[in-house]
């Protein structure tokens, strides 16, 4: 059986319109929806995956995942 990878990136919520918000991450701003994560606020850092909020995380873990994608993307530009 083949195993699939999924990813959830951290991006931060600039503001929230019902169960929708708009979360920015490098200048790119997109509007999710955050209905599987009530709890998030404006500030909040949200594990996105395929348009959806699928958790809150701290702002340390967030920004430790995101410098762990960019030395991953640094390392396949050298390969």
């Amino acid at each position: 059986m083949r195993s699939v990878m999924c990813l959830a990136i951290p991006m931060r919520i600039l503001s929230i319109e019902g169960d929708e918000a708009e979360v920015e991450l490098g200048g790119v701003v997109r509007r999710v929806s955050i209905a599987l994560t009530p709890k998030a606020r404006v500030g909040d850092y949200v594990l996105l995956h395929t348009g959806y909020a699928i958790g809150v995380v701290d702002e340390e873990e967030a920004e430790q995942t995101l410098k762990l994608l960019e030395e991953i993307a640094g390392f396949s530009e050298v390969s």
